[in-house]
């Protein structure tokens, strides 16, 4: 998969964990750097991308480690 198809389908990683909500720019923007760096091959679905960022979270951007925090409280 490609790095933009993978960024593509990353679009809908935030909303996936957090109650089904469609995630904002600046939530997608916060982490993309992130998914695109640590799990580019990582597949959509089943919460695949949020656990492969979880297992990295010290390396994650603040803005990342935030959304993914905030997700997990919805």
């Amino acid at each position: 998969m490609s790095k933009l198809a993978g960024a593509i389908l990353f679009i809908g990683l935030i909303g996936a964990a957090s109650a089904q909500q469609l995630p904002t720019d600046e939530q997608r923007a916060a982490c993309l750097a992130d998914y695109i760096r640590f799990c580019p091959d990582t597949l959509p679905g089943g919460g695949r991308i949020v656990a492969c960022l979880t297992k990295q979270s010290a390396q994650l951007s603040e803005a990342c480690k935030k959304v993914l925090d905030d997700a997990k409280k919805e």
